[in-house]
């Protein structure tokens, strides 16, 4: 069988699905060179022109698609993607109520955890406090911001900020249950809240880990109960040392996924086909990385050649010669042995070392 996987970035999703022997097509916005050593695909820049690639010669021949990021807030577009072939993933009539923020904040009481209070474009806060204006329909944190007072765009929601510690739960759906793969500590831009990264194990202390485990455990069993969720998805919380704080379902495999290594696409593929769900408490394979941090140009740059990056430490390299502008990502360092901070200047050193663009010809 070959699967198209269509996302933003599809390396990490063409990675899991070769090393679990499925033959793959790609579709995203970069192309990148580990991408391409693995499968071969098109790029295009916009969702919508991927979503119409899919429909096209760059597709043929695949008898499944899978969806990652980019499109859990495009049920119009997974509608697409899934014309003529058989969809892994949660269908598109499901999205619109489990990216619902009132939604998934009702599951989550349901469960025994807490959710932040939400107000729509229209409706101002009542009482005091610290609020966030949202996109809603965003992802990866990107367009989230404090809100200093006036009116929203009808696109935003006001959310009450929650602090504590930032973390997500990685689950297989089979659209009754769900089995929950792991925790991870998510890494942010500082300042900002933008999504760079992750860790697993989340570094807290062992009994607030239980704790944690056992709330979002039933979250996410709720989460698939109530919206009926199929394969790989995460749950994205806060955590404030006793209770978990759900944001919200990224109903999609989520970027933290490939930390939890071979088996893991099998997986989603036999909960999106609603044929079994991997056995609680499996460990991790041995040497599985447990840091993914997303490199972002902090300066226009541009790419060196593929053998000039580390070997063994840089996924999503990019093509010689590209030029990479400011706030874009350039590559994602994955390491077994490095500690978050390590790998951080680590990147850092890389982004000092990069060439500036080529000048323009006159």
């Amino acid at each position: 069988m070959t699967v198209l996987v269509v996302a933003v970035s599809a390396r990490m999703l063409a990675e899991l699905a070769v090393a679990d022997g499925y033959e793959v097509t790609t579709l995203d916005r970069f192309g990148d060179v580990d991408l391409r050593a693995v499968a071969p695909g098109a790029t295009a820049p916009t969702s919508e022109a991927l979503a119409a690639l899919a429909s096209g010669a760059a597709a043929a021949g695949a008898d499944a698609v899978v969806y990652g990021a980019g499109f859990e807030n495009r049920p119009d577009l997974v509608a697409r993607l899934a014309d003529g072939r058989e969809l892994l993933g949660t269908p598109a009539e499901l999205l619109p109520s489990v990216r619902d923020p009132w939604a998934v904040a009702a599951v989550a009481r349901a469960a025994g955890a807490r959710a932040p209070e939400t107000l729509p474009d229209g409706e101002l806060p009542g009482k005091p406090g610290t609020w966030l204006r949202k996109p809603r329909h965003g992802g990866g944190g990107r367009g989230i911001r404090r809100w200093a007072g006036g009116r929203l765009r009808p696109t935003e929601i006001l959310q009450r900020r929650v602090d504590g510690f930032s973390c997500s739960a990685v689950a297989i759906g089979d659209g009754h249950g769900a089995t929950m793969l792991g925790l991870t500590e998510q890494l942010h831009r500082r300042p900002g809240f933008g999504w760079i990264g992750n860790v697993t194990p989340p570094r807290l202390p062992a009994l607030e880990l239980a704790a944690l485990d056992g709330q979002l455990r039933a979250v996410c069993d709720k989460v698939v109960a109530r919206f009926g969720v199929r394969g790989a998805f995460g749950v994205d919380a806060i955590w404030d040392g006793r209770h978990a704080w759900v944001l919200e379902v990224n109903p999609r495999p989520p970027g933290s996924l490939e930390l939890f290594g071979p088996g893991a696409f099998e997986a989603h593929v036999r909960g999106a086909r609603g044929i079994g769900l991997p056995r609680p408490g499996i460990p991790r394979t041995t040497g599985c990385a447990k840091v993914k941090l997303v490199l972002f140009a902090a300066r226009d740059v541009r790419a060196p050649e593929p053998g000039w990056w580390p070997a063994g430490l840089v996924r999503d390299v990019p093509h010689a010669g590209e030029t990479i502008r400011r706030g874009a990502p350039v590559c994602t360092l994955l390491s077994a042995t490095a500690e978050p901070a390590e790998l951080a200047a680590a990147g850092g050193r890389l982004l000092d070392a990069l060439p500036e663009p080529m000048p323009a010809r006159a």
